[in-house]
C-alpha cells in the first residue's frame, strides 16, 4: 500500500490567536465527507485530528496544531473509492493511540490504521481489513454490506472500544474489541424490524460520554424509501440497552430489539414530513439532546431541536432551511432531495448548535445559542455572502466548553452526488 505523509504545512494564521471573526480558512481543497460516520473530528492533547475523502477515492487523515498552526496529513488508503459515504471517524486507545475506521460504501470491506503513541511524525500505520462477519448473522439476516463506521472507547468497560455500522442485513451493527483495537468480536445486528426486510435500512447518529453510555438516535430507514419516517432513542450502557426514561429495552444477549421498542422522539405524518437525523449529544446531566429535520416536502427542510427532561421530551422548531444542497443537472430529477444542509451539537455545550441552512440561494454557516432549551435563539453568521454551499459543519468531539470553538464543514465547488463532487473542508475558531 502506498503511503504518504506530508509535514510542515503551515496555516498563515495562528489558531489561539485568531479572534472571533467571520473569516474562515482552508484545512484541505480536495476532502468530503458524508455525516453517518463519526467521530469524523476529535481533540486529542489540544490538537485536532480528522480526515476526509479525495476527489479520486484517497482516504486521508489531518492533525492541526492548534498552539503553532501547523497541519500534516497522512494517507491512510490510496485511491480506495470516490464515494463520501467512505470518510474516516476516530477514536483513541486507553494508550493514546489514534485508531481510524472507515468502509467501502456498500460492499464488504471494513479497515483500520492505527497512529502509535510513540510515533515521532503523523504517520499512520497502513491499512489492516477487519472481517467481522458471523455466519449465524448473515443466516438469520441474509444481506452482507458493509458502510458506515463509528468507533466509541468507554472508560469504566475497562476501555473496551465499540464500533457500530450499517452492516449485516443493511441493519445497525456493533461490534468491540477488548484489546485496543487489535482483534474484534463478531458483529450482530441490534436494530431490526420484524419481519424482517433486507431493502429497509435505519439511520441512526452516536454520541458517546466516554465513560460508560453511548447515545444512540435513529429513524425507521431512509426518507426517500419511507412513506413516513419517524426518530427513536435509545442508549447503550453496562452490557443493555435503555429507553430514554431509563426503562430496560433488553441486554445485549438478547438484541436485535425493534424500533418500536425504543423511546419515540417524533411520529412521522403526511402532513408534518418525513424526518432524517442530523446529531446527537447531552445536556449536562447526561440527558440526551438531539437534531433532526422534518420534510413537509423536498424543498423545504425543518431544523428540530429536542431535549429530554424529567417531563419528557422539549421540542422546538429552529428554522427552515431550504431544499436539498446537492446541485441536480437540468432535466434531471434530483435522486437526494433529502440531503439538507446538516447541524451539529457542540460536544460540551448542548446550547450551542452550528447549522447550514440556505441564504439567499447559497448555503451558509451559522452559530446558534439558546439559554431556554431551544425556545429561541441568537444567531451568528460564520459565512457570508458566499459564492459556492456550505454545509454538512461538526463540532470536534473531545472539545470542551472552556476552550475556543471549533467548527469544520464542507464547501461545495461541486457537489452533483455522493460520488461526483469536487469539495474542500474549511473551519473557523470563534474566541471570545
Amino acid at each position: 500500500m502506498k503511503m504518504k505523509l506530508f509535514l510542515g504545512l503551515v496555516i498563515l494564521i495562528n489558531l489561539h490567536q485568531m479572534t472571533y471573526s467571520q473569516t474562515s480558512a482552508t484545512l484541505t481543497d480536495d476532502g468530503t465527507w458524508c455525516w453517518f460516520s463519526d467521530p469524523r473530528a476529535i481533540i486529542v492533547n489540544d490538537q485536532l485530528i480528522t480526515g476526509w475523502v479525495k476527489d479520486n477515492g484517497t482516504i486521508e487523515a489531518a492533525l492541526v496544531n492548534m498552539e503553532s498552526g501547523d497541519i500534516q496529513t497522512s494517507e491512510l488508503y490510496f485511491a480506495l473509492e470516490s464515494d463520501d459515504h467512505d470518510n474516516p471517524a476516530f477514536t483513541t486507545t486507553a494508550h493514546g493511540d489514534v485508531l481510524v475506521m472507515y468502509t467501502r460504501h456498500s460492499r464488504k470491506d471494513l479497515f483500520i490504521n492505527r497512529l502509535e503513541a510513540s510515533n515521532e511524525f503523523f504517520e499512520f500505520g497502513g491499512p489492516q481489513m477487519i472481517h467481522p462477519w458471523s455466519k449465524e448473522q448473515l443466516e438469520q439476516f441474509p444481506r452482507q454490506t458493509m458502510t458506515y463506521a463509528n468507533p466509541f472507547r468507554l472508560s469504566e468497560e475497562q476501555n473496551r472500544i465499540y464500533c457500530f455500522g450499517r452492516w449485516t442485513g443493511f441493519k445497525p451493527n456493533m461490534m468491540w474489541s477488548d484489546d485496543d483495537g487489535n482483534t474484534w468480536s463478531k458483529s450482530k445486528v441490534f436494530i431490526t424490524n420484524y419481519p424482517f426486510d433486507n431493502n429497509n435500512r435505519p439511520y441512526v447518529k452516536y454520541f458517546s460520554d466516554g465513560g460508560s453510555r453511548i447515545h444512540i438516535v435513529f429513524t425507521d430507514g431512509h426518507p426517500r424509501v419511507e412513506p413516513t419516517n419517524s426518530v427513536y432513542y435509545a442508549y447503550y450502557e453496562n452490557g443493555a440497552f435503555y429507553r430514554a426514561d431509563d426503562s430496560r429495552i433488553c441486554t445485549l444477549s438478547e438484541i436485535p430489539f425493534e424500533p418500536k421498542d425504543a423511546s419515540v422522539v417524533y411520529t412521522s405524518n403526511a402532513e408534518e414530513g418525513r424526518a432524517w437525523i442530523a446529531d446527537i449529544g447531552q445536556d449536562e446531566d447526561g440527558f440526551p439532546v438531539i437534531l433532526y429535520t422534518r420534510s413537509p416536502s423536498e424543498t423545504n427542510h425543518e431544523y428540530w431541536y429536542v431535549r429530554y427532561s424529567e417531563k419528557g421530551w422539549l421540542e422546538n422548531k429552529m428554522c427552515d432551511s431550504g431544499p436539498w444542497f446537492p446541485q441536480t443537472p437540468e432535466g434531471r430529477r434530483e435522486p437526494e432531495p433529502h440531503y439538507f444542509g446538516g447541524l451539529t451539537i457542540h460536544p460540551d455545550n448542548a446550547d450551542v448548535v452550528y447549522l447550514s441552512r440556505q441564504k439567499d440561494g447559497v448555503f451558509e454557516i451559522e452559530r446558534w445559542e439558546t439559554k431556554n432549551n431551544g425556545k429561541s435563539w441568537k444567531d451568528e453568521a460564520i459565512t457570508n455572502n458566499s459564492t459556492y454551499d456550505n454545509v454538512r459543519p461538526y463540532v470536534p468531539r473531545g472539545l470542551s466548553a472552556e476552550d475556543s470553538e471549533v467548527v469544520i464543514w464542507m464547501e461545495n465547488q461541486k457537489y452533483i452526488h455522493y460520488t461526483d463532487f469536487r469539495t474542500s473542508i474549511k473551519y473557523n475558531i470563534r474566541k471570545d
